[in-house]
């Protein structure tokens, strides 16, 4: 079945403006266009946009669908089983939220007993979760289930000031990584020792145990792992690689 532009915009709920800009950066061609410019779009277009719509709610920006979406090992199959994964996390995430916020209600009536432990565990929970889904089955195979079942431990088991703690220093180190590499310093200067201390405190916050050997093996992973790198390099290009370069030479140092 052929859909029109305006068909099509219909049925899948986005702009008729939204499907021809994505005609322009090639991100959805149709299927054709006729001789007076009406695109047309197949069943194919048609599940290459849903799965633009998934990946849109789940935060990707439109170059990064189009590098998935049109590398030669793309599997669409594999697709719905990462966002349904996806979703499922997010819905327990929620539930855990509608829980928090219930018992938070019954404290303030003073029909429940709220611990301060209780009022973090969703947040913590959702920490555990991320790790566990991005990093987990690598951290096992390398480091064995101990060491990452007691990094999420230690999550779970932070107090409300320790919590609070591990948030600011997580900023603090984006913020300096940021205006370190904006302002030109260098990975020797004073600053950038500044902020590899503020990071192995970070670590040391979830690791089983610090080691020099660690922080530098997983500096390495800020550079070589896309993800590593997509998460400090998010704000400003520059900052896996210059905590990298850091952390190389401010580490054996201390």
């Amino acid at each position: 079945m052929k859909y029109s532009i305006r068909e099509l915009s219909n049925l899948a709920g986005v702009s008729a403006r939204t499907l021809r800009y994505y005609d322009e950066i090639g991100l959805l061609k149709p299927l054709d266009v006729s001789e007076a410019g009406y695109r047309y779009y197949g069943e194919k277009e048609v599940t290459l946009l849903q799965q633009i719509l998934f990946y849109r709610e789940r935060g990707f920006d439109l170059k990064s669908i189009q590098k998935i979406l049109y590398q030669d090992d793309f599997d669409i199959m594999k697709a719905l089983e990462e966002h349904l994964l996806e979703l499922e996390e997010q819905r327990e995430y929620t539930n855990s939220l509608i829980r928090t916020v219930k018992q938070t209600i019954l404290s303030m009536k003073g029909e429940y007993e709220m611990s301060d432990k209780e009022k973090f565990e969703a947040f913590k929970q959702r920490i555990v979760n991320e790790n566990e889904e991005k990093y987990g089955a690598e951290v096992r195979q390398k480091y064995g289930d101990e060491e990452m079942d007691a990094s999420n431990k230690k999550i779970l088991n932070m107090t409300q000031k320790d919590w609070e703690h591990f948030e600011h220093l997580e900023t603090e180190i984006k913020e300096r990584l940021k205006e370190a590499v904006l302002s030109g310093v260098t990975p020797e200067s004073e600053e950038a020792e500044k902020i590899v201390l503020l990071h192995k405190e970070w670590l040391e916050m979830t690791w089983k145990k610090y080691t020099k050997e660690a922080h530098k093996a997983i500096a390495t992973a800020y550079i070589s792992d896309k993800r590593f790198r997509a998460y400090y390099d998010k704000q400003v290009d520059g900052c896996a690689n210059f905590l990298e370069q850091a952390i190389r030479y401010w580490v054996d140092k201390q």
